[in-house]
């Protein structure tokens, strides 16, 4: 199947069933000198599995980097393209991702290579990342700061957060 997406953005197979399980966990990883990212065993694999042999690596938000299969990327310029009550807001966020972003190919090793001004304004270069994974598809990279934030966040009133959860369905 080739790098194939419906308008929920999920990757699908002819019955409607997702192609793969995305990886289920948070990996670390790390940005080598020349700007590769080597992506783990189960973020390469699952890309591979869905078909995905290029990606577009950019941010929105300049704090993760995002990888997206083609496809759904394409379907963010589609979304962008119809956008009317929001497309001021659609067309800022579109120019500072196709700014910052860039095409790649997943390499055998599965290397991708972050381009050279993400991997400069995120201070990306010979550091370790945080690597996670949407349903959709696209994998999410953190800096050290930004997992350690996120992390002292989620752990700030834990015991209260899981008894709202749970009330409210988490299994």
């Amino acid at each position: 199947m080739a790098d194939q997406v419906l308008e929920n953005g999920n990757p699908m197979a002819g019955g409607g069933l997702p192609v793969a399980e995305p990886p289920h966990s948070i990996a670390q990883a790390r940005v080598d000198d020349k700007g590769r990212l080597k992506l783990p065993a189960e973020f390469a694999g699952y890309l591979k599995e869905i078909g995905v042999n290029k990606v577009f690596i950019t941010t929105v938000d300049m704090e993760l980097v995002r990888i997206y299969p083609t496809s759904l990327w394409n379907a963010n310029e589609i979304f962008a393209e119809n956008a009317s009550e929001l497309k001021e807001d659609v067309d800022d966020i579109v120019y500072l991702a196709k700014y910052y972003g860039g095409d790649s190919d997943i390499d055998p090793q599965g290397r991708v290579l972050i381009p050279s001004e993400l991997r400069k304004e995120l201070s990306l270069e010979s550091q370790p990342v945080w690597i996670d994974c949407q349903r959709n598809g696209r994998i999410n990279v953190a800096t050290k700061s930004v997992h350690e934030a996120r992390i002292h966040r989620a752990k700030a009133d834990l015991i209260e957060k899981k008894k709202r959860v749970e009330r409210n369905g988490f299994k």
